[in-house]
């Protein structure tokens, strides 16, 4: 049963506490109810427990009872007849040792009546205390009482039993403490510790004395600690003693023991002290507040403290109030404490109840943490120690966790902490992400939900997911659709839900059309998600086109592409022109010359057959007058005269001049440039162009009565044709601008052009002679025969070394040889008739 606790102010309420308390029940309930505790030692084994009425009862950690007789037939013993004070357990377990005002000391066996002892002393013993091997047989079954002298008992030959006074005491001896050869005993002048084996005493550790109080009145708590630790808690002072070992240069140079009590801690707290004993490197106090209850004027709720000391300083790290049964009538020598050092375990024990102290475990920790709403702490706890313990786990708590972040309506936390707890555990996140589905917040958790196909939830879950934000979040929708694999859901079934919503709302319409088509991707129906795209108006149907190779479901909406993006549709148009004939987009874009204009000046530069270059010279007409002439310069595939129509109709003149010229009409282009361009520098280069003797005598007459043509003509003209041409033609009276300036130029320009031709003249005179003389030379040179000639008509050997045979020869220039007899004019051949017949 849980003790109900009152923090102290010196332990904030959220602050984890240090120890965990549970009352003992079962059987000491009935025992406590017709007596009262007086006495209490604890063993690993069982816990003996002494009474008012001086019975001892053995009982189980728990508080069942345990038979006391090696029979078990016996539950109790009746030891004395008073109170008990103190009772002793050897090491083993195996005996027990009592005492009482009675005047009586009791050695019982549990297990076997040998060396048990019932001795009446006639005094007053306030202390006993066993031998911690006095289970042993050699050991001298010794133990030691203390009354107003401490007295050794222990066996001798012959199993007798001898007495020895180990020391007179001032008073009482209240209190021993016995481990290995040392011992520890309280009196009224202080603590003494005694080497046993040593026959002699280690030191008298007073203790201070107050004139308001006397230690008399106070119960000293003794403790070994450890092997040579020694806690001593008196009145509200605690010491803490090391028995240390003294260094063979002190034992050799003076006559002191072997083993000295050096005290090393002492501290003074504000409660009187009840008992004490050691938490691991730390202090557990059992006490009482000095001060009563002002309301009350009675005793106030003793304390149960955990402290550090180990520097120095007596500092509380806990501090809890007990609420026992009947404290407002106890003192602190009604309160006992004793312990399971091995187990950290604490026995705090009053007249009418025991109340068992224990470290916070794991599982203690994680409770505390939860039940006061620390839930992070808990699953850190967890985590350090493995995630699990045999009543939590990481899981178990974060689920209580998440439902309290629910509670609080915390929806982005809880959904951080539900992938953090569920991980790969498919059926955990279902059972969470449901409790999220109750509050319409699945849009919280969708981030975190498993998305790999491998771990992936039952379908259902996603479409959930998915029709929350149907709902609540069009744009969280199309981005679920865009990010989620369709693997992980129904797509049939998203899209039903899509439609169906479609026909119910106004709102936001295109970010639904843009997931439907992307639904109907995943269904792999690209005709559906073109039409949606395309509904749309949406880019990525040109994606679509072609990831998905769709050239063929387009025919038809070739226009829609086009209004789209006309640029990407033409891209795609022309990415594999067998997929989309030009015959059909020229087909549907027939109404539509802009589309038809763009589309057909892109295709001319891919494809240059010329196929539609008549067309593309009304469309540049119409919508790139700037591409029209370098097109009409580039091409010869198109009608001249249609082509020169259309500019005749647009009076596009610079093109007309060039459709003119391409067509011989020089003189009508040369008019048009005169009269509507009025540009005489076109004019005079168009003259250049086409070098025409009558072409220049045209441009003269029509500019002559022009004095600012004459001026630019008289400068130009002199490279091309003879100046008196135009000076002939120049009315008299008429004034030039730069008259002196431009006749020196033609005159220059004239001189220059003669001289050229001169020079040219004369070089190509001398080439003449150089290449004549060289011909009449190489016709001269005499022409090496060989035995590899051969008659080009017998095909017979020329030279022949048979001078009987022997007939005259003739070799032409070409290195074609005859016989003469083979030539049918003979020597008259001037020729060679092989050569003649190639020419001819």
């Amino acid at each position: 049963m849980a003790l109900n606790l009152e923090s102290c102010d010196s332990l904030p309420p959220d602050e984890e506490p240090k120890l965990k308390y549970d009352r003992m029940g079962n059987d000491v309930e009935n025992i406590l109810l017709k007596d009262a505790v007086s006495c209490i030692c604890v063993h690993t084994k069982f816990i003996c427990l002494g009474t008012q009425w001086g019975v001892i009862h053995l009982l189980d950690h728990d508080g069942n009872t345990v038979p006391i007789s090696p029979d078990n037939n016996q539950k109790d013993l009746q030891a004395h007849a008073i109170a008990i004070n103190k009772i002793s357990v050897d090491l083993n377990g195996d005996y027990i040792a009592s005492c009482s005002d009675d005047g009586k000391v009791v050695v019982y066996g549990l297990y076997s009546p040998d060396n048990t002892h019932n001795l009446t002393l006639g005094r007053v013993v306030k202390s006993v205390s066993l031998d911690p091997y006095y289970f042993k047989s050699g050991s001298g079954r010794r133990f030691l009482t203390g009354d107003n002298k401490l007295t050794l008992y222990e066996k001798t030959f012959l199993n007798r039993l001898r007495s020895t006074v180990l020391c007179e005491c001032e008073g009482y001896v209240q209190a021993i403490a016995w481990h290995e050869r040392f011992v520890a005993w309280a009196s009224e002048s202080g603590v003494r510790v005694y080497d046993l084996s040593a026959r002699c005493s280690l030191g008298l550790i007073q203790w201070e004395r107050n004139p308001n109080r006397s230690i008399e009145d106070f119960r000293c708590n003794l403790l070994w600690s450890a092997p040579k630790t020694l806690m001593i808690g008196w009145v509200d002072t605690i010491r803490i003693c090391v028995i240390r070992k003294r260094s063979h240069i002190e034992l050799q140079t003076r006559d002191v023991t072997e083993y000295l009590v050096d005290p090393v801690h002492t501290f003074q707290v504000d409660y009187f002290i009840s008992g004490l004993g050691p938490l691991d490197d730390q202090l557990v106090l059992l006490g009482v507040p000095k001060e009563c209850d002002p309301e009350t004027g009675k005793a106030q709720r003793p304390v149960l403290a955990v402290a550090d000391y180990k520097d120095c300083e007596f500092c509380e790290v806990s501090n809890d109030s007990l609420n026992i049964i009947g404290f407002q009538e106890y003192s602190c020598n009604d309160y006992y404490l004793d312990m399971l050092i091995e187990e950290n375990r604490f026995f705090i024990v009053s007249p009418k109840e025991i109340v068992i102290a224990s470290p916070y475990d794991i599982d203690d920790r994680v409770n505390w943490l939860t039940a006061h709403e620390r839930f992070e702490k808990a699953i850190s706890v967890l985590e350090e120690n493995g995630g699990k313990t045999s009543k939590h786990s990481i899981v178990t708590v974060g689920v209580q966790y998440l439902d309290h972040l629910l509670a609080e309506r915390l929806f982005d936390e809880a959904a951080v902490l539900c992938a953090r707890i569920c991980k790969n555990d498919k059926v955990l996140w279902e059972n969470q992400i449901f409790k999220f589905s109750k509050m319409n917040q699945l849009r919280a958790i969708s981030p975190y939900v498993p998305r790999n196909p491998g771990q992936a939830l039952s379908p259902h879950i996603y479409e959930l997911i998915f029709l929350e934000y149907l709902k609540e979040d069009p744009q969280g929708f199309l981005r679920l659709v865009q990010e989620w694999n369709p693997a992980l859901y129904k797509t049939g079934v998203i899209i039903k839900a899509v439609l169906d919503y479609l026909l119910t709302t106004e709102v936001e319409k295109n970010i639904y059309l843009e997931a439907l088509a992307l639904l109907y991707c995943y269904q792999k129906k690209y005709d559906k998600a073109l039409t949606a795209y395309l509904r749309l108006q949406h880019k990525d149907v040109f994606k679509l086109i072609t990831k998905h190779n769709m050239y063929s479901v387009i025919y038809d909406k070739i226009l829609e592409l086009m209004s789209l993006d006309c640029d990407k549709a033409i891209a795609i148009l022309l990415q594999d022109k067998t997929k989309v004939p030009v015959q059909v987009v020229e087909k549907q874009l027939a109404d539509h010359d802009e589309y038809l204009f763009k589309y057909l000046d892109a295709y001319s530069k891919v494809e240059p057959n010329g196929r539609y270059h008549g067309k593309l010279v009304r469309l540049y007409a119409k919508y790139a007058r700037e591409k029209l002439l370098p097109f009409l310069k580039c091409s010869d595939n198109y009608p001249i005269q249609e082509a020169l129509d259309v500019c005749q109709s647009n009076e596009f003149y610079p093109e007309m001049v060039f459709l003119l010229g391409r067509i011989g009409n020089t003189r009508e282009a040369l008019q048009i440039i005169i009269e509507k361009l009025d540009d005489i520098n076109q004019a005079i280069g168009f003259c250049q162009e086409h070098n025409d003797k009558e072409l220049w005598t045209d441009l003269i007459k029509q500019t002559v009565d022009k004095p600012e043509c004459v001026s630019l003509l008289l400068k130009r003209i002199g490279n091309y044709v003879d100046p008196r041409m135009l000076i002939e033609n120049i009315q008299p009276g008429c004034e030039i601008k730069d008259l002196k300036d431009s006749l020196a130029k033609m005159m220059c320009d004239y001189h220059l052009q003669m001289s050229v031709q001169e020079a040219c003249k004369v070089i190509t005179l001398r080439n003449y002679f150089d290449l004549h003389e060289k011909l009449i030379i190489n016709q001269q040179r005499g022409i090496s025969v060989t035995d590899e000639f051969l008659c080009s008509v017998c095909q017979g050997r020329i030279i022949i070394r048979d001078l009987a045979n022997a007939s005259n020869l003739i070799v032409y220039n070409c290195r074609h040889s005859f016989h003469i007899e083979c030539l049918p004019d003979g020597v008259n051949n001037a020729s060679c008739s092989v050569c003649s017949a190639v020419k001819m």
